[in-house]
Formats: C-alpha cells, structure tokens, sequence
C-alpha cells in the first residue's frame, strides 16, 4: 500500500506506470515543496542540485539568450518536470540551464540529483544506457565533423595565406634580381663617365643631377595613357637627335619619372655631348633602381602585414580573454581573407572611437572568418562587402552585409542549426553559422540575427560591453 505522496505521484503522467515499491522508493527520498506566487524554485547557472515535478499550481521558463531573456508561456498541467534533467545521462551535479518560476502558489515534488540519478540506474538501466549511447554517439559525431570543419578552415586559411605571401616573394625575388642588374650597369655607365677624364667637380654636379632626377621622380603626376604616350615620343625625339642608342627604352623610363627635354638639355650643358649617352643610361639605371627598390619595399611590407594578420588573427599575443578592438580582428580576417574577396568589393564602416569589448579575440575571428566567407560565398566573386562597426546598448555592434540574392524564406528558420547548409556537398558541413552562433551567444552572453532579402542580407552581431568569462570550450572550426 503506497502513501498519500506515492498515490499523488502516480496521478502524474511522469510516474502513473510506476510500481508500488517504485513510488515508494522516490517517497522516501524525496520531499513536497511549495513556493508562493513569482517565486524563483531555481535561476539558469545555479547548481542543478534538484529535479522538480510540479503537483499543483502554475509555472513558466526562462532562459538568457545573448543580451535577451527568453520566457516561455505559463503552463498549469500537473507532472511537468524541470530541474537537473540531465541526470538522465550523468550522475554529476551540473547546471540548471533555465530558470524556474511560479505564476501562482504551487507545489513540487522535489528529488535530489544523485537521487534521481540513482533511481534511473536502478529502475531503468537498459533505458539510461540507450540515452547514454545516445547522447555520447551524437556528441562523438558532432565533435569529429566540428573537428574535420576546423581543418577544412585552416585548411582554407593557410592555402589563403599562401597564396597572398606568395606574390609579395615572388615580386621581391623577381626585383632583387632586376636590381642586381641595374646595379652593375650602373658600375660600368659611372667607369665610362669617368674614364680618367672627370674632375672632381663634374662628378659632384653629375651625383647632384642624380639626387635632382630621383626628386622629379618622386613628385612625378599621375598622367593619362594619352598624355604619357606623347611624352615618351617628345622624348624619344629628343634622344634621337642627340644620337642615343636605345632611345624608346630609355624615353619610357624618363616619362614616367616626369623628366622633359628641358631638363635634358641642362644635363648636356653639364656633361657634354660625348657624355651624354653614358650619362643617360646611368641616370636610367638609377631610376629603375628606385622603382625596384619601392617594388621591394611594397613587397616586404605586404609579407609583414600579412604575418602581423596572422598574429592578431590567431591572438597569440593577448590573454585569452581580455578587452577586444573587434576592429583589429576584422581586419586581419579580411587580410586573410584576400584571395577570396579580390574581385570584391570590401567597405570598412569604422567609428573614430572604436567600442572595445571583453571576450576571447581568438573565437571571435572564427566568427568574423565563418560570416565574411559566407557573404563571399552568397555573392559568388561580385559585389559589395560592407564591415560596420559601431557601439549601442554599452556594447559593440558589428554588422556585416552582402550583395548576394538573399537567404530564402524557408531556409531562414534553419539558418543557425547544426548540420544545415543549402552549399554543394564537400563545400560546407553546415556548422559555420552555428559555430558563430554558439561563440557569440554562449561564449560572450552576445547576440546574432540575420535580417535578409532579395538582393542582401546582413547579419548583426552584438557584444555585451559587461561580458565575463564563461567556462568550457565552444568547439569552433
């Protein structure tokens, strides 16, 4: 014969297939509870020390998502449960993953979690051990395809890198050996000019014209294909009557650096006509060696922006989680990023007082890599990528847009699950939104949504300016 307690349990729909011993088992280790009206029985991140069934009254969920508290309607069916859950699968006291409150007196049945735990291993084996299959088999898969997309992302950043640091070496490499070159031509121009017959002075006013040709050069306009044409042919006349062998040559050098017929005549003054085709061709190899030497420059300066990209991107030189500029992120992402956004076009919208925001920076360029490939990809190589930045509500709002023909209406309900992906099989494992997802909304108590139609789609991404730390690892890709 089971008590009055037991009696009520089994008018549940939770224990009514329950035996006599059975109830009596949860009895004795159990309790009624009760709590007056707009009580909380229990918040979202407390200690899951309880498993809850509700006997009487009148209950509602909640549960924080992002800056936001989600409540779920009231509901009064007696036998609804709530509370540690999870020890369905594990005997462990975790977290209660939502709130508990009462819309009205009401009364719980209330269990302890290892009590709880206990009961299902005695009473259920064979079902806790298919739960528990289960879940691990699930958790298993979804950790060896988050890890596979972690690869196909490094993958895709390091061929990306690769190819960027490719071109500024092979420039640098190709204009080393052009420099070489002109270098050793320059050697044997200054041996002709010389030959025993220049005096000191000469040789000080020819060095001089060379300082004055590279400072032409350097404060040279930008002209019209046109206009630079009919410079290099007024040139070209001019070398033409002075008897200077290779004068096309030499006249599209000296029209590029802004140099006229005028100035040309002065340097014939200075050195005489028997001089003057040595004198030319010294002053051309100079100049070369100025535009090889920026090319080198550009070059190295490109590899170094890159590896500095790299450095911010991966974040191997801040603390885990600290004060985050979203910009720096942004940008090394787009650096990153390059080869596939070349033929697009990429506009930064940043404020002069950029909103600096804690979080782990590293996480959050995953989520900056995973929504500008996507925007790449929605746009297939044309259009505009727009990056804004901006603060609201004591935090930064980033939002990130595209040109692309939009997310389909049927496709938008589905957009952050996991697995979901509308890309070609082998293109996408349908985990890069809910990676992004899960970093901004569980890893940074932040929020993400997705306001589309034909022709764009924009995705905002708002950081809390308060966040704190939050254990566990997101598993991003």
């Amino acid at each position: 014969m089971t008590s009055e307690l037991g009696e009520e349990l089994r008018t549940t729909f939770l224990f009514e297939r329950l035996s006599d011993e059975q109830l009596d088992w949860l009895v004795d280790r159990g309790e009624v509870c009760t709590f007056d009206r707009g009580a909380h029985v229990y918040d979202e991140g407390e200690p899951g020390e309880h498993f809850y069934v509700l006997l009487e009254g009148g209950v509602r969920f909640t549960r924080r998502v992002g800056a936001d508290v989600v409540e779920l309607p009231e509901t009064t069916q007696r036998g609804v449960y709530a509370g540690a859950t999870q020890a369905v699968i594990s005997r462990s006291v975790d977290t209660y993953l939502n709130s508990l409150l009462t819309t009205r007196p009401s009364r719980f049945y209330r269990l302890a979690t290892v009590d709880f735990a206990d009961f299902l291993q005695r009473w259920f084996p064979m079902a806790v051990h298919l739960l528990e299959g289960l879940f691990i088999g699930v958790r298993n898969s979804e950790a060896m395809v988050r890890q596979h997309e972690q690869l196909t992302a490094l993958g895709a950043l390091s061929a990306g890198l690769a190819h960027e640091l490719n071109n500024p070496s092979s420039a640098a490499m190709r204009a080393t050996g052009q420099l070489r070159d002109r270098v050793a031509g320059m050697r044997q121009k200054l041996g002709m000019l010389a030959d025993g017959r220049l005096s000191a002075d000469d040789l000080g006013g020819l060095v001089a014209a060379q300082e004055r040709v590279v400072d032409l050069a350097a404060k040279a306009p930008r002209r019209s294909a046109l206009a630079e044409s009919e410079a290099e042919d007024e040139l070209t006349g001019w070398l033409d009557d002075h008897d200077v062998a290779g004068s096309w040559e030499v006249a599209g050098v000296f029209a590029a650096a802004g140099v006229e017929p005028a100035w040309l005549d002065g340097l014939v003054e200075q050195v005489g006509e028997a001089r003057l085709e040595p004198a030319v061709r010294w002053l051309m190899y100079t100049l070369e060696t100025e535009t090889l030497m920026t090319e080198i420059e550009d070059a190295t300066g490109r590899i170094s922006t890159l590896v500095t990209a790299v450095k911010q991107y991966s974040h191997m030189d801040r603390a885990p989680f600290s004060d985050v500029d979203v910009t720096e992120g942004l940008d090394s992402t787009l650096t990153l990023l390059g080869h596939k956004l070349a033929t697009i076009d990429v506009r930064r919208d940043y404020p002069e007082d950029v909103p600096v925001v804690p979080g782990h920076a590293g996480e959050l360029n995953q989520v900056w890599t995973n929504l500008i490939d996507n925007a790449a990809h929605a746009m297939d190589g044309e259009g505009v990528l727009t990056v804004t930045v901006r603060a609201r509500d004591d935090g930064a709002e980033i939002v990130i847009g595209d040109t692309g023909p939009g997310i389909p209406g049927d496709v938008r309900p589905h957009i952050f699950e996991a697995f979901f992906t509308t890309k070609q099989a082998g293109e996408g494992s349908g985990l890069g939104l809910e990676i992004a997802h899960r970093i901004v909304t569980q890893r940074h108590r932040g929020s993400i949504t997705v306001d589309t139609e034909p022709g764009g789609t924009r995705v905002h991404v708002w950081l809390p300016g308060d966040a704190v730390p939050v254990s566990g690892a997101p598993d991003p890709a």
